[in-house]
């Protein structure tokens, strides 16, 4: 191996290292603004997460797919589903394809209720991302997605293991 390679292969290693290192705090600071946010809102973190994974979906969820995605158990979800279903942030409706399913609707009695809660954090991102020229911010953009993604493998992986 050159010494330029070696040069580049420890400088890579080196970042790893540091993006790892930054990427378990920024995970560590976001479990806390979402238990934060949660609690403010009367929920659990758990119930809270569930529920930003149905507001972000881009329709209606079976309970099937939110254990899917949150990593719950299917037994888990309907709980979270019934406290959700109780607060008002969700109802259970029939799927209008296949009336045998029952899919999880966000409700809009508290739309904007919450907003004062995550207000700074979006004018905050809104200020970090202004410090970027376009293409570094295309950097980071697929940087997290690759991140995202190996993170999903990785979840996957560990449900796998016997």
């Amino acid at each position: 191996m050159s010494s330029e390679s070696a040069t580049t292969t420890e400088g890579r290693s080196a970042a790893a290292v540091t993006l790892g290192e930054l990427g378990r705090e920024l995970s560590a600071v976001t479990l806390a603004f979402h238990a934060a946010a949660a609690e403010r809102m009367g929920l659990s973190g758990t119930d809270h997460k569930c529920l930003d994974l149905a507001m972000h979906s881009p329709g209606p969820l079976t309970a099937g797919r939110i254990a899917e995605l949150s990593g719950l158990s299917t037994g888990a979800v309907t709980g979270v589903i019934d406290r959700l279903e109780r607060g008002g942030f969700v109802r259970r409706v029939r799927d209008p394809h296949d009336r045998r399913k029952v899919l999880v609707e966000v409700t809009t009695c508290n739309e904007g209720r919450y907003d004062h809660i995550f207000h700074g954090l979006i004018e905050g991102v809104t200020e970090i991302v202004g410090r970027y020229r376009p293409e570094e911010v295309e950097v980071i953009v697929r940087y997290t997605r690759d991140s995202i993604d190996l993170m999903r493998a990785q979840i996957a992986r560990l449900h796998n293991l016997s």
